[in-house]
C-alpha cells in the first residue's frame, strides 16, 4: 500500500513539474503564431496582398491586415466570439496581434470572467488589474485599458477593455520585435516630420521666387 501511495505521489509531482516546465505558448493564438511571415498569414485567412495596408512610410516596412472570421448562417452554428483580428507586420514578420471580441459574445461577462476563461488556456495571469500607469495607458490606448497580462521572457499576452465601447480584446506581441518596431516607428515619424518641414520650405521658396519673377516683369510693364 505504501509503495502504491509513493508511486501516485511521484506521478503527481512529475505531472506538476511537467506543467511548470511546459507552460502554454504565449506566441500563439487561434492557430496564428508571432514571427510568421505575411504570405502565410494571408493564406491562413484567405486574403490577398491587395488587402494589406502599408503604414508608417520609411526605411522599415510596416504592414497591417485585418481579418474577420467568417460567420456561417444557420441555427446550428455558434458565431465566433472573435469579431476581428488586426495583424501587424514589421519587415514581413508578424510581431503583434490585436484581437477584438464580438460584443454580444461577452455581454454580461466581468473582467474576472474573462481572466478566468483565458487562464484556462494560458495559465495564471502574471499581472492583474494594474493601477493606472501612463506607460500602459499609452501602449493600449487604441484597444482600451489593461485588465490582465500573461508574460514570459519573450512574449506579452494582454487582456484589454474599452470603457467607451464596452468591448474586450487581446493584444499579444513579441517583446523584442515590438521594441524594435516602436523604435523604427519613432524614427519614421521623425523622418516624415523632417521631410514635411523641408517640403514646406521648398514650397515657400518656390512661391517667393515666382513672386519675384512677377515683380520684376511688372516693374517693366506697369503704367500708372
Amino acid at each position: 500500500m505504501k509503495t502504491v501511495r509513493c508511486v501516485i505521489l511521484c506521478l503527481t509531482a512529475l505531472l506538476l513539474t511537467a506543467s511548470t516546465l511546459h507552460p502554454q505558448d504565449l506566441s500563439k493564438y487561434r492557430g496564428f503564431s508571432l514571427g510568421t511571415n505575411l504570405a502565410t498569414v494571408l493564406k491562413q485567412t484567405d486574403q490577398k496582398l491587395a488587402d494589406v495596408t502599408v503604414t508608417h512610410p520609411g526605411p522599415a516596412l510596416f504592414q497591417e491586415v485585418t481579418w474577420w472570421p467568417p460567420n456561417i448562417p444557420g441555427s446550428a452554428y455558434r458565431t465566433d466570439s472573435v469579431e476581428q483580428i488586426l495583424f501587424s507586420f514589421y519587415d514581413g514578420a508578424l510581431y503583434k496581434m490585436s484581437v477584438t471580441y464580438d460584443q454580444s459574445s461577452t455581454e454580461g461577462l466581468t473582467a474576472g470572467d474573462m481572466v478566468k476563461s483565458i487562464s484556462a488556456n494560458y495559465g495564471p495571469s502574471t499581472t492583474l488589474a494594474p493601477a493606472a500607469d501612463p506607460a500602459s495607458t499609452d501602449r493600449y490606448e487604441a484597444q482600451g485599458s489593461l485588465v490582465a497580462s500573461w508574460e514570459d521572457a519573450q512574449y506579452s499576452f494582454n487582456l484589454v477593455h474599452s470603457a467607451f465601447t464596452e468591448r474586450f480584446g487581446l493584444v499579444l506581441y513579441s517583446k523584442r520585435a515590438n521594441a524594435e518596431a516602436e523604435l523604427a516607428i519613432a524614427e519614421s515619424v521623425r523622418l516624415e516630420k523632417q521631410n514635411g518641414t523641408m517640403k514646406e520650405a521648398d514650397r515657400q521658396k518656390k512661391e517667393t521666387d515666382a513672386l519675384e519673377v512677377a515683380r520684376q516683369k511688372n516693374q517693366k510693364t506697369f503704367r500708372p
